[in-house]
């Protein structure tokens, strides 16, 4: 599945999460001809727009929300928002800017 949503993307490189999911990470190298990186453990900042992301989340939901009251508008409205927030990793572009424009 992240082969089909990145193939045709500027892909230079992919740092997944060390989940088994990621056992055949060399074949999605071969298909992205890009590199996949993994973090060491316990080294979030190894993984830095991840963490910043999950912060972001996080400022809409906070630890310990019951998810269970979320609908998918409000996720579509929090998905809207942090889309189309520029980034200084994306030289101050929104993601939405980059990837679908």
């Amino acid at each position: 599945m992240i082969e089909q949503l990145l193939t045709g993307l500027p892909v230079n490189s992919i740092s997944p999460d060390n989940g088994s999911e990621f056992t055949n990470f060399r074949q999605l190298e071969q298909k992205l001809h890009s590199p996949v990186y993994f973090a060491e453990p316990h080294k979030p900042w190894q993984r830095g727009t991840n963490e910043n992301t999950n912060d972001l989340i996080r400022f809409f939901f906070p630890k310990g929300f019951d998810f269970r009251t979320v609908t998918d508008q409000d996720i579509r409205l929090v998905e809207q928002l942090l889309n189309h927030r520029p980034r200084k990793c994306l030289r101050w572009k929104s993601p939405a800017e980059v990837f679908c424009y």
